[in-house]
């Protein structure tokens, strides 16, 4: 499984927590220092079954500043995965992605369900 993280955010740091107390395998990567790519999110998206929207850190200060709640709805799918991807901040942490799934945040019960 890949882990998507930032570590100074404390709900990645429970996620974390509850991985390694479970004994998951999985490789974690720095979103901030290793952005997601388009790709890579499209593919995730599709496999989430999600609203793209959900892909985004609402509550992010670069969600604020660049007032993509105002923006998001007039921009197509492939601008909004080219923004998501010029910048790890504006991703929804953390994310699981395993071979059949694609967790967005972490809320325990969810994630207990596909480990």
């Amino acid at each position: 499984m890949l882990f998507l993280w930032y570590p100074k955010c404390t709900t990645c740091q429970k996620a974390k927590k509850f991985l390694d107390e479970r004994g998951a395998s999985y490789t974690a990567r720095h979103i901030k220092e290793e952005n997601p790519t388009a790709d890579e999110l499209r593919a995730w998206w599709k496999a989430s079954g999600l609203p793209l929207k959900k892909f985004f850190n609402t509550s992010g200060i670069q969600y604020r500043e660049l007032g993509l709640k105002d923006r998001l709805p007039a921009m197509d799918e492939e601008e909004q995965l080219a923004l998501l991807a010029s910048d790890g901040m504006l991703v929804k942490r953390p994310i699981l992605a395993g071979n059949d799934f694609v967790l967005i945040g972490f809320r325990q019960g969810e994630w207990e369900e596909k480990l």
